[in-house]
């Protein structure tokens, strides 16, 4: 039995806490593995060898700070296969997908390239008699970053990334159901040439991430997973004086309009609602067709396309997607929807029950397809979070725009439509924090930002781009004053100084 261990001061870490997680390979339904859950003292050790480190790593200028970054991104590339199979083994995705996972999180290190631009503070000479103000940004110190197991590289490395390019050190607690990847990464960020204690990885469960919560120096911290887990995260880390950016479900809706090209809709939706098994949080779930006639047209093309999905172990090049990450998650999956069916939504498609040759035991789900969902069912109000697509009739756009509008997730929408003035209305109108436009997944690159609204995100900033470097760092304005003579020394100094 192979044990995944802390990584911890720039080296592999036994903790002593006794407690282990058996790590799956979802493809077989075989334990692979154990990694290790840290207790407290195993935490607080991470955040004292992240604390040395700090001082050094801080004042480290930035442009030696990049060129460890640009290592670390030819690191990655040169170890791309490597990853991937890795990824792949632990998480079930097809080796294609975990590749655009690892690319995506590299995106993000791209941008940390830049970090001696980004940083650069405001300037005014002159703002009084004699008077200039400056600002600069400066690190908070240790942070940390908590991370689900449906993308075990780019989230990591959309939060390291930009945290450690400013100068902080970083604690990784990634989900323990596929923690091999980052512990590789972390690897790799040394190699690059990062101090010991810049970057460390401690594997666990509630008790690792209340340790993160309640640790007096840890200073800021970023978390993706479920809403409730988030909502929790941020009340719990607020209460003890961090930052936090936490962010949670989804439930993104795919708006199709009547002038839309189908072909491309059946296209990108195929892709959005089944890829990666539905593992996404930007995936499609949801698609409302608006009319009649195109809400009959997408089932039917739809009803066809699915038995074209090819569904296989992750070493599959010809799969489109593998299995989902756990039995319990099938389980959950399966669940949701029995209770689609109970509640009287129609279905189409139905994904339980699929078998996989040779790998009966795996956690494989065939796509699922439901039509005539309404938005009272659970089954639409929650996330699912597995290979099912849910179709919401509408009759007309202010219906489709109001669907997306009032539901409880506001992550990412779509729009799929011919039509630019009724795309730049909804793009406007929509209460969704992303918004794609004939863009099935409408992830922002990275010098942009990343985040969604209402329960979908908890703090008030977004993730990577120019946000996430205002998160990482806390701004402190300078304003000096070199007086010319002996006559500036008045007795003015006794009152409140004003530009006037």
């Amino acid at each position: 039995m192979r044990d995944i261990n802390h990584f911890i001061d720039g080296a592999s870490f036994t903790g002593a806490s006794g407690r282990f997680s058996d790590v799956f390979n979802p493809n077989t339904g075989e334990v692979q593995a154990r990694v290790q859950l840290a207790s407290a003292a195993e935490l607080d050790r991470a955040v004292q060898a992240a604390q040395n480190a700090f001082d050094g790593w801080s004042s480290t200028n930035p442009q030696r700070r990049a060129r460890v970054m640009f290592e670390f991104k030819r690191l990655v590339e040169a170890n791309m296969t490597e990853l991937a199979e890795l990824l792949s083994s632990e998480h079930g995705k097809v080796i294609a997908d975990s590749k655009g996972d690892i690319q995506r999180g590299l995106e993000v290190i791209e941008f940390a390239c830049g970090i001696p631009h980004a940083l650069k503070g405001e300037y005014t000479w002159g703002a009084g008699p004699g008077i200039d103000v400056y600002s600069m940004r400066q690190p908070l110190g240790v942070v940390s970053g908590i991370t689900p197991f449906n993308f075990p590289a780019m989230i990591p490395m959309w939060m390291f990334g930009v945290a450690i390019a400013v100068g902080n050190t970083f604690i990784l607690k990634p989900s323990e159901r596929d923690p091999s990847v980052p512990v590789r990464l972390a690897e790799l960020m040394m190699e690059a040439g990062a101090p010991a204690g810049v970057l460390n990885v401690v594997h666990g469960d509630k008790a690792a991430v209340d340790a993160i919560l309640t640790h007096p120096q840890v200073h800021a911290i970023s978390f993706v997973g479920s809403s409730d887990i988030a909502n929790y995260v941020y009340q719990t880390g607020a209460t003890h004086g961090k930052r936090v950016q936490a962010m949670g479900g989804a439930k993104n809706h795919g708006i199709v309009l009547p002038d839309a090209d189908m072909d491309q809709v059946i296209k990108d939706l195929s892709g959005a609602a089944y890829g990666s098994a539905g593992e996404r949080c930007m995936a499609l779930p949801v698609v409302v067709p608006v009319g009649k006639q195109t809400a009959d047209i997408l089932r039917e093309r739809m009803e066809a396309e699915i038995p074209t999905m090819r569904v296989g172990v992750s070493t599959d090049d010809k799969a489109h997607y593998g299995p989902v990450v756990t039995a319990q998650h099938k389980a959950r999956v399966e669940g949701w929807i029995e209770k689609g069916v109970q509640e009287g939504a129609e279905l189409v498609v139905d994904g339980r029950g699929f078998s996989l040759q040779g790998h009966e035991k795996g956690y494989f789900i065939g796509p699922s397809l439901f039509d005539n969902v309404t938005p009272d069912m659970e089954s639409y109000k929650e996330e699912i979070f597995g290979p099912v697509l849910q179709i919401v009739r509408a009759g007309n756009f202010e219906e489709a725009l109001s669907l997306a509008s009032k539901h409880q997730y506001g992550n990412g929408v779509a729009i799929f439509t011919q039509n630019g003035r009724a795309a730049r209305d909804f793009a406007a109108r929509v209460n969704v924090g992303m918004v794609g436009i004939n863009v099935p997944i409408p992830v922002p690159v990275a010098y942009h930002t990343f985040g969604g609204w209402k329960r979908s995100a908890f703090g008030d900033t977004n993730q990577h781009g120019m946000e996430g470097v205002k998160f990482w760092t806390k701004v402190k304005t300078v304003t000096a004053r070199w007086p010319d003579s002996e006559l500036e020394h008045a007795d003015s100094s006794f009152v409140i100084p004003t530009m006037g």
